[in-house]
């Protein structure tokens, strides 16, 4: 063996690419004039695969393993080539690493709120947000529909779109599954499913699968939200009349408030009233010549009376709240009678509104309707 071809086979190329970044999809081989000597070794790792480029035109790709570089395991170059014998030359190829393994941790949320329609609460806009896995299942496709020419695509580029395509699909979902708004916190893992399921034939036209797709919350406007709360608030509290009756407790027995302020300067009064009879009798007399008094106290104002007010059902819907005053109006206009369902805080259930002893009387006294 002469010297040259002892040279030629120490100086044989290794071509393998090593990641840290965790967010490179792809990456080129450089070498100057895109030169690669015959024999070289291909490594392609676990989670990688390697596509040859020659011309312009997508020739082989190897999946994980250690390969020579030569006309019998690159049958697609070497038809593009029309080596028929073999050759010992270099040959000029591109070589694209592409990172198989998953891409986690990739956020989607809607820009703007998804309108639907919830039974109980009617038209509601909702926002949503989360994460999903994406990987590279079609080395070829990928290369050709996405990357390009571009030497080093990372995840970042290709995310903008996926959660365009995520969004469009969510918000169609979303509006189609007829899933009341109280009810989707137990059910976002059915609507991942079927979210995956509907954006899966999108991204495999780019040679990539969504493995794992997470919905991490699903929220109303914060006016809705507060309003929400204020029911939720109400039926928390039950019956308004002892709740109120409550607060006026507490707040007599506050040594602060205005209401202990008001009851500690009607005992001082009385108890001064008391003492200056005590010190003079009705004419005069010295104080140890009359009877002692018994000092009066008054008693603590009464609590402003609270009013009821009643909420209807009317066609599967909620009206109201109504004080008594407006029901009686309505039963002149023939909105409101003895059948319909009423219900306030602190009564148990739907009742109808004539087997209410606090709003029948409103039919009692209701004229009768006119003559024909």
């Amino acid at each position: 063996m002469g010297i040259f071809d002892f040279l030629t086979g120490e100086f044989i190329d290794v071509i393998h690419w090593t990641d840290d970044t965790r967010d490179t999809m792809v990456w080129r081989f450089e070498r100057e004039g895109h030169e690669i000597k015959y024999g070289a070794k291909l490594t392609v790792r676990e989670g990688q695969a390697a596509v040859f480029v020659h011309e312009g035109q997508l020739a082989d790709v190897f999946g994980p393993g250690l390969y020579l570089l030569e006309t019998n395991n690159m049958p697609v170059l070497t038809t593009l080539q029309h080596w028929d014998h073999g050759f010992n030359s270099p040959f000029k190829s591109e070589i694209y690493f592409i990172n198989t393994t998953r891409f986690t941790d990739q956020k989607w949320g809607t820009k703007n709120p998804v309108i639907c329609r919830d039974p109980e609460f009617g038209p509601v806009r909702l926002r949503a947000f989360g994460t999903y896995v994406m990987r590279v299942v079609d080395p070829a496709k990928f290369l050709t529909e996405i990357v390009g020419t571009d030497g080093e695509f990372t995840a970042d580029e290709i995310s903008f779109q996926i959660r365009n395509v995520i969004v469009q699909e969510f918000s169609r979902v979303l509006a189609s599954a007829g899933v009341p708004v109280l009810d989707m916190a137990a059910n976002t893992a059915d609507l991942g499913k079927l979210v995956t399921k509907a954006i899966d034939p999108l991204v495999a036209a780019y040679g990539l699968s969504i493995s794992e797709f997470y919905i991490e919350n699903i929220s109303l406007p914060q006016a809705v939200e507060a309003v929400l709360d204020q029911r939720t608030a109400m039926g928390v509290v039950g019956d308004l009349n002892r709740y109120m009756q409550f607060n006026a407790a507490q707040a007599l027995a506050q040594p602060g408030s205005a209401m202990g302020a008001t009851m500690g300067a009607t005992m001082g009064a009385g108890l001064a009233a008391g003492m200056g009879a005590m010190a003079a009798g009705p004419w005069g007399a010295p104080a140890a010549a009359q009877p002692a008094a018994a000092p009066t106290m008054a008693p603590p104002p009464p609590p402003p009376p609270v009013e009821k007010v009643w909420h209807l059902a009317v066609n599967g819907q909620t009206q109201g709240p109504y004080g008594r005053g407006h029901l009686g109006r309505m039963v002149h206009e023939g909105s409101f009678s003895r059948e319909t369902l009423v219900w306030t805080a602190g009564q148990d259930g739907w009742q109808k509104a004539g087997l209410v002893a606090e709003l029948a009387q409103l039919f009692t006294i209701a004229p009768p309707p006119p003559p024909v």
